[in-house]
């Protein structure tokens, strides 16, 4: 049958005894004639992508054309040499991967999109900072880079994923939910706690404007992506803790397009309201675009 809901999802699951990974590995199979071990080679080279995007941030420097971002991650990173975050190491290294990789991005490097490029540094700096923290394999982080695939695919059914869309929710939003239940999985949570870990990180974030300064994917974009991936973190361990979202995953996706058709659109990728109309984002305009 056909998946197209997070309620047809945790029926199969259930009914099958079956992981959510598991399921969609076989589904990606079927759709595109290919074997299950053809789509985890493929979540692997993505897996491979993704920490390359990270190891060539973590030492990079370089400016993008606008001048706006590229030197955060050093910045960060020479603040921890010095003095420790007060949330641990591994909050450190989610917040400098998540840098590194957004600032890959800004200066035309290889990432991972996931959904999208504005948004590529949440999944992967919790995924491989939280795998390098608890020593999962990379078979494991293939698992759950596959279950944020299918959060991700399905919640894409109902809304497009992309800023002029529906906002920046639909981008670091939709993100941030994959990247909770991508975590959920490493940590062992049920089909239940990880639906719940992405309806938690997804309704918090409804709302979310997309107004890039000066049209570009770097303010806020660069710094919103290690945010986000923390606030996917806090809806891992609420769900694991057996917090519920009380409105229902579905639901949460059906609010986030309904918000998304009630945004201006001005506030949807165009940069003509919001941050990127303030004083100083206007400057920066004329001053690239003189």
């Amino acid at each position: 049958m056909d998946i197209n809901t997070f309620e047809q999802l945790d029926q199969v699951c259930n009914f099958g005894h079956k992981k959510i990974y598991e399921i969609a590995q076989k589904h990606a199979a079927s759709d595109e004639d290919i074997t299950v071990e053809q789509v985890r080679e493929f979540a692997a080279k993505s897996l491979h992508a993704m920490k390359h995007a990270i190891k060539n941030g973590l030492k990079s420097k370089e400016l993008s054309y606008s001048k706006m971002c590229g030197q955060d991650c050093h910045k960060l990173q020479k603040k921890f040499r010095k003095e420790h975050a007060m949330f641990g190491t591994l909050y450190e290294k989610i917040l400098e991967y998540a840098l590194a990789t957004s600032e890959e991005n800004i200066r035309m490097g290889i990432i991972t999109a996931c959904p999208t490029a504005g948004s590529c540094g949440i999944l992967p700096s919790t995924l491989i900072a939280v795998s390098e923290e608890y020593n999962y394999t990379e078979w494991e982080q293939i698992d759950a880079l596959i279950t944020a695939g299918e959060i991700g695919r399905i919640i894409s059914i109902k809304v497009g994923l992309a800023g002029a869309v529906a906002g920046c929710q639909a981008e670091c939003g939709v993100a941030g939910a994959m990247s909770a239940a991508a975590i959920c999985q490493l940590r062992g949570g049920s089909i239940s706690q990880i639906l719940n870990a992405g309806a938690l990180a997804l309704k918090n974030l409804l709302g979310l404007t997309c107004d890039p300064v000066a049209g570009l994917v770097e303010v806020p974009c660069v710094k919103r992506n290690p945010f986000i991936a923390i606030h996917s973190i806090t809806a891992v361990e609420l769900a694991l803790a057996g917090i519920e979202s009380k409105i229902p995953f579905d639901e949460v996706v059906d609010a986030m397009a309904q918000t998304g058709s009630l945004m201006s659109p001005m506030l949807k990728e165009s940069s003509q309201a919001g941050l990127a109309a303030t004083k100083t984002a206007i400057e920066i305009k004329n001053r690239l675009f003189k």
